[in-house]
């Protein structure tokens, strides 16, 4: 599929609030840090994200405030099997990866007993 680029669209369009899993770049303008972190947490998803910037300290602020399972910094699909994967907010189940993916493949179960002595 050829990729494409929206521009003029609002923040509340459905092309910006829902997971479209294809080569589909909405451009929103941001004047500010905190306008941005609020429009991208505005989304009911929370998969992953991504930040381009040659400001690492502003990406460091950035990323740590975004409701995302996994946030790439100048870069996209880079990571270490390892590492937990997984969304937040309406964006998948649990994580997956290295440990995190016996807790996510596993059911676990309480039985509680009382005994009288």
């Amino acid at each position: 599929m050829t990729p494409a680029v929206f521009t003029g669209l609002p923040n509340t369009s459905p092309l910006c609030q829902e997971e479209i899993f294809g080569p589909v770049l909405p451009v929103v303008p941001f004047d500010s840090e905190e306008e941005v972190v609020v429009m991208a947490n505005a989304t009911p998803y929370g998969l992953s994200s991504s930040l381009w910037s040659s400001d690492i300290h502003r990406c460091h602020r950035i990323s740590t405030r975004l409701k995302n399972g996994i946030v790439w910094v100048n870069c996209w699909f880079a990571r270490d099997l390892r590492t937990p994967f997984g969304g937040q907010k309406a964006s998948g189940i649990g994580r997956e990866g290295g440990r995190y993916s016996l807790e996510f493949f596993s059911e676990a179960k309480t039985i509680c007993y009382r005994y009288k002595g």
